[in-house]
């Protein structure tokens, strides 16, 4: 008799992630088992991760591949660095080797401190918190692949995530990269792989029944205080209630084709930059005006980015403003932009530069 049907869609969506790593780091068939590449699983002991996590430790058996886990304690909570410690024991249980348990400071400056390493064989909108504790979780999970060298790192987003992400991206008014949600793979040298996109979280949560896994649900994700966790609660439910069952889906495959989208232009973008700029580097305004407005939108942005401005404070509004000085000149002065960067208009060039 084989696993029940939940466990097996989790195993077989890891397994594909797993050959997928291979099969991108071109891995040496001769290598000893310590050399072979490490993936490490982000779990959060919630029923995502810990299904992850348990998929990881099972699949990597039957692969050239090294399974390790890392948890992240925000201490946002009493209690949190307890629970991160025998999150850390779950996985070491499992199989997982190495795993750790890293404590982070959440606030506009992230500090890491790592603890003892437990080895097996261990407003609240959009912003915030929300998204401080998030920069906090992403910048431990860097610090941790690179320590351990890592080839990849999972992540538990299920459909279900995807389909929150969108609905954010839309009230956000952000554009089509925002409505595509998450990517199955992001980051540095694709570091990042997302196995259960094209699974809901009940199958996942089904997987963690049949194997009787221990799960901890945070409290966070029920606190309606939380964007995230209304949309959750009350956003998506109404939806359903108003359209229908299969909102869920649609959404996330609103994000599937907006991301095939939102790739296309940006090569669009990529490849018309040059054809704007003069023998100096600076871009042309009359070029620009002939542009669609989602490709020159795209150029704009790059060039903010390149000097300096922060790619997660610039926002639909500040490219709007910008891309004003190409289509609707009149003489209006010099954009201030995040990051202390400046956006003027002269002699029919667009100068963007550190103010």
């Amino acid at each position: 008799m084989g696993p029940h049907p939940a466990v097996a869609a989790i195993r077989l969506a890891v397994r594909r992630v797993l050959h997928d790593v291979l099969t991108d780091h071109q891995t040496d068939p001769t290598a000893t088992p310590g050399q072979h590449p490490l993936v490490l699983v982000a779990c959060s002991g919630g029923a995502d991760s810990m299904a992850l996590a348990s998929a990881l430790a099972f699949e990597a058996r039957k692969l050239a591949v090294r399974a390790g886990g890392i948890t992240v304690d925000h201490g946002l909570q009493d209690g949190s660095a307890q629970r991160a410690a025998e999150v850390a024991g779950r996985m070491a249980a499992l199989g997982l080797d190495p795993v750790e348990s890293v404590a982070v400071t959440v606030g506009t400056e992230t500090r890491v401190a790592h603890s003892a390493a437990v080895r097996g064989g261990g407003g609240r909108g959009a912003g915030g918190p929300e998204a401080a504790a998030r920069d906090a979780r992403y910048a431990a999970l860097d610090e941790a692949a690179e320590r351990h060298g890592a080839t990849a790192v999972l992540l538990g987003h299920t459909r279900d995530d995807q389909a929150e992400t969108v609905l954010l991206g839309l009230a956000r008014g952000s554009g089509i990269r925002s409505l595509s949600g998450m990517a199955a793979v992001s980051g540095a040298a694709g570091r990042y792989r997302r196995p259960f996109l094209e699974l809901d979280r009940q199958t996942v949560r089904k997987a963690c029944v049949a194997q009787e896994l221990a799960v901890w649900d945070d409290p966070h994700n029920a606190d309606p205080a939380y964007t995230r966790s209304r949309l959750r609660h009350e956003g998506l439910p109404a939806l359903e209630k108003a359209l229908g069952k299969g909102v869920v889906e649609a959404l996330a495959r609103t994000a599937q084709l907006s991301r095939d989208d939102a790739d296309a232009l940006d090569s669009w973008a990529a490849d018309a930059e040059a054809a704007v700029r003069d023998e100096t580097g600076r871009l042309e305004c009359a070029k620009l005006f002939g542009l669609p407005p989602a490709v020159r939108r795209r150029i704009l942005r790059r060039a903010m980015i390149a000097e300096g401005a922060p790619a997660g404070s610039l926002f639909a509004r500040h490219i709007e403003e910008v891309d004003r000085l190409i289509t609707g000149w009149r003489g209006q002065g010099a954009i201030n932009l995040p990051g202390r960067v400046e956006a003027r208009r002269q002699g029919g060039r667009l100068v963007i530069r550190q103010g």
